[in-house]
């Protein structure tokens, strides 16, 4: 029987209490969204698509640079939250199992996919949607839990993908897929990209008096978050 983690809106049983702590959190508001963001550059004027867009945190902040925002989620109470904090956007439930039937080719500039690569069993499916859905000359920006600090966390073969379960600090639980930095990278190379930039950020030094410890160890560990900045491979 093959794993999956399958087809649950997971983040749909605790969404207002996740908007509520990623609104300022370290790991969310000072770590993640700042990385990904700087590796987006600038968006003013450009359409942007916001895959797994939770409750409209990082939609916010781009509306707010400029951009025009599609944004999707799996989680209906996650698009609820979206559409109430970004009326400019337009969001939809989506689950990235489907395909994006209802965008063209070539119809977005940018596409932010943050923390949420590993909740989707066919990846590769699912970044060639977002690879014919980007224009040529655009680009994909995908962050993810960092394969180092998951192998620390859990152990296990590093080189062996598998899904795990874990109950985080809130009491949330959740189920996701355990991938080497080598199988996102060949995940994207199949669905034609090319990784042009791979940052493994640091928090940013003014958060740090919101939990010291875990902004000391992120400045010193890899077992935060990484991000990826992807571009269409011209040659396929």
């Amino acid at each position: 029987m093959v794993e999956v983690v399958g087809s649950d809106p997971q983040y749909d049983r605790f969404a207002d209490e996740f908007a509520e702590h990623a609104r300022d959190g370290l790991y969310n508001a000072h770590y993640d969204r700042p990385a990904c963001l700087d590796l987006l550059g600038p968006v003013a004027g450009r359409r942007v698509l916001d895959v797994a867009c939770g409750p409209g945190l990082y939609a916010e902040e781009l509306v707010r640079r400029g951009a025009s925002v599609i944004g999707l989620d799996h989680s209906p109470r996650m698009v609820e939250l979206s559409r109430q904090r970004v009326p400019a956007g337009e969001f939809r439930v989506h689950d990235l199992a489907d395909p994006l039937d209802w965008l063209p080719d070539a119809s977005v500039d940018l596409v932010l996919f943050a923390l949420a690569v590993e909740y989707v069993d066919d990846r590769v499916a699912a970044l060639r949607e977002l690879r014919r859905v980007l224009r040529p000359d655009g680009a994909l920006v995908l962050s993810r839990l960092h394969p180092t600090g998951d192998w620390l966390r859990h152990g296990g073969n590093y080189f062996e993908p598998r899904i795990v379960e874990e109950v985080w600090s809130r009491g949330w639980r959740v189920r996701f897929w355990l991938m080497p930095l080598e199988r996102t990278c060949e995940e994207l190379h199949e669905a034609g990209f090319l990784v042009e930039r791979l940052r493994e950020p640091r928090p940013a030094a003014e958060a740090a008096h919101l939990d010291p410890t875990a902004h000391a160890r992120l400045l010193r560990e890899p077992v935060g978050f990484l991000a990826i900045r992807a571009v269409p491979d011209p040659r396929r």
